[in-house]
């Protein structure tokens, strides 16, 4: 049976969706990025039964709320008013909003942000210094210009984003390694003074795409032909991840329907368990099955390759980790949640693709993680589905 007929009983649903690269096409350059106003539109038509769910951030001038209100022609005020920002989670699980754009940081101190906010030029000082020694053909005017553009200075997750240095070595592979592994060294020097400023446990390095873990730590994804690897590597405050952040929203849903909020009012995404695991005992825990939605998760960034070494498989990627959460409160509750990958292969960043019949670069023949649906034609694709959900929910209503 298609999904969109299965929903059309389901008493309690939730989506729960990334951003970059699901409903929006993947740029190089963030601040050219461009959303669908009828999917703006469509989304707020959802109710509680949508929340997005993204490593990006709502506000400031990189914010999806500036995307918001281009693609609307409209105002802060005016769309605020309207309730057309998109709801849920950002910076990894931290930073929350509703619809109508009022703005909140569960879990995150003053004094955290106020350290965040002196961040940016931090890494310009030490993104300068290592690229005029690995690129040196490049002026000492062209090292800062670039050094500024690579760094995104957004409030809670600043982040260096290797697209526009990757684009003046668009065949160089060894180089493009040589890159990832020096920007890592930068933001190895921004947790160093982190710790020097009494910040031992507040912040972690969130390596987007990654392959895994190695402990704590996320695994670099080296680029390699027909695949770039690792764009972005962000400094995120701790428990700012994408599985916790799935447990608040699920929190909050129900708070909404019930009143009540089962894993309690102050639950945040710095609290919670860190293991997959222990999220699913907690919701067990505190959750009935008859309060439990089903839930539909929507990413696009997995990542799965064979090491060299031992001849594992490394699987990663920014949504692997929400999406499997998601697989295993399916099972665990006996619901049929439901997995949809969308292919963000298509924008002007270099990445495996679904057309790949083998999902070469994205899942092996062993991944636990499994797709109910395949968006091979991208955002566009999915855009296109999610317009038919909403009509089918909201005449339900």
């Amino acid at each position: 049976m298609d999904i969109l007929e299965k929903v059309k009983s389901i008493k309690d649903l939730l989506l729960i969706q990334d951003i970059d690269g699901v409903c929006i096409p993947l740029v190089k350059d963030p601040l050219m990025r461009k959303i669908d106003a009828s999917y703006v539109r469509a989304a707020v038509k959802l109710g509680d039964e949508f929340s997005v769910l993204t490593n990006g951030e709502h506000e400031g001038r990189r914010g999806v709320n500036r995307l918001v209100e281009r693609s609307l022609d409209k105002n802060f005020a005016e769309v605020a008013k309207e309730g057309f920002f998109l709801p849920g989670l950002a910076a990894g699980g931290v930073q929350y909003q509703d619809n109508f754009g009022n703005l909140s940081h569960p879990g995150v101190s003053t004094s955290e942000k106020n350290f965040l906010a002196s961040i940016p030029q931090q890494m310009q000082v030490s993104l300068e210094k290592k690229l005029s020694i690995l690129m040196p053909a490049l002026s000492k005017e062209d090292v800062r210009k670039q050094s500024h553009l690579s760094i995104l200075d957004t409030e809670l997750s600043p982040t260096i984003n290797l697209n526009r240095l990757f684009e003046l070595i668009p065949n160089n592979v060894s180089q493009k390694r040589e890159l990832q592994s020096m920007i890592n060294d930068v933001m190895q020097e921004i947790i160093a003074i982190a710790k020097e400023n009494g910040y031992n446990n507040s912040f972690h390095l969130h390596i987007a795409p990654n392959l895994g873990l190695n402990g704590e730590l996320e695994i670099i994804k080296y680029a390699d032909s027909g695949d770039v690897g690792t764009t972005d590597i962000q400094l995120m405050l701790s428990g700012a991840n994408k599985e916790a952040g799935v447990l608040v929203l699920i929190n909050r849903y129900i708070m909404k329907k019930d009143g009540k909020a089962p894993l309690g009012e102050n639950f945040n995404s710095r609290v919670a368990p860190k293991s997959i695991k222990e999220q699913v005992e907690l919701c067990i825990k505190n959750i009935p099955q008859s309060k439990m939605p089903l839930i539909i998760g929507v990413g696009d960034t997995v990542t799965s390759t064979k090491s060299t070494e031992n001849n594992k498989w490394l699987r990663g990627g920014s949504d692997r980790g929400f999406l499997t959460l998601i697989q295993e409160l399916g099972k665990a509750y006996d619901k049929d949640n439901q997995i949809f990958i969308v292919d963000s292969s298509g924008g002007e960043v270099e990445r495996p693709s679904l057309l790949n019949k083998n999902l070469t670069g994205i899942s092996d023949p062993y991944d636990p993680l499994k797709f109910n649906i395949l968006f091979k034609d991208g955002p566009e694709e999915y855009i296109s589905w999610f317009k038919e959900l909403v009509k089918i929910r909201s005449n339900d209503k």
